[in-house]
């Protein structure tokens, strides 16, 4: 008979083997920055961090860096963790080509110029960030948005707490448990997945027919393992047929406040 930590274990290791393509390559590039960082030749937190003085044209790359580089292993540790199930959810929902489109696109080019205002030219600083958490705190708004239009409120006692403001919760927890963390950057990642949440950035989201086309020319659900098609929504994560009639033929921003949860 199978012990509890043993089934434990083969969840565990179940649930790694399953993850999509994005999601994987993500915590590869995560961990391959962090063994990257630990040589003191080159400083790979300077050169990847949204740091707001340095930005310029030739610089515009740490808008998209900087969520990959961390401060050091518990950083990277507690991040991965928190990020993964959020982002397995995302890139099976929307698909692998869609994520990677967004994710180094508006998802977060968004919030870090938001960042950037914001402490630069309103608090006058130059507090560099860096770390996925803006990932994790935007995609913490978006699931607060879906739960918002679901539950609407979460009874605590007497009283009731609106679900969306969960997120923010969580900001202040950690604003007051950990103040070296970057308290704007948690609020413009959190504000950047609400945003995304009640469709304000559906325009911004690839069309699927050229993600339709870029598929079929590359043969990508053939050739990659673990890759989820823009058409998942359609004909199922690996090309099952669907058990509902009900699909969008819209872009894949249409799928939000669903609570279908799509793909195994």
């Amino acid at each position: 008979m199978p012990t509890v930590q043993g089934f434990s274990t083969l969840r565990a290791r179940s649930y790694v083997f399953r993850l999509p393509l994005f999601t994987r390559a993500m915590i590869v590039v995560m961990v391959a920055f962090w063994l990257a960082s630990l040589q003191s030749v080159w400083d790979l937190r300077q050169w990847g961090a949204l740091i707001p003085d340095e930005l310029s044209l030739s610089t515009m790359y740490r808008v998209n860096t900087f969520p990959l580089i961390h401060l050091n292993f518990f950083h990277a540790l507690f991040n991965i963790l928190s990020l993964t199930p959020l982002l397995e959810r995302f890139e099976t929902e929307f698909g692998t080509l869609t994520s990677f489109a967004l994710f180094f696109g508006p998802l977060t080019t968004i919030p870090a110029l938001i960042y950037i205002f914001i402490e630069k030219l309103i608090l006058r600083g130059n507090t560099a960030v860096l770390g996925a958490s803006i990932w994790v705190f935007l995609l913490l708004g978006i699931e607060a948005i879906r739960t918002y239009k679901t539950n609407p409120y979460l009874v605590i006692g007497t009283h009731h707490v609106p679900t969306w403001t969960t997120p923010l919760m969580i900001v202040l927890v950690i604003e007051a448990l950990m103040p070296s963390t970057s308290f704007v950057g948690h609020l413009c990642g959190v504000g950047t997945g609400y945003l995304f949440g009640l469709g304000y950035l559906k325009f911004l989201s690839p069309p699927e027919k050229a993600l339709r086309w870029i598929e079929a020319r590359l043969n990508l659900l053939g050739r990659l393992p673990h890759y989820v098609s823009v058409d998942q929504k359609t004909y199922g994560r690996f090309g099952v047929l669907p058990t509902s009639n009900s699909t969008s033929s819209t872009t894949p921003l249409g799928l939000i406040g669903s609570t279908q949860r799509l793909g195994p």
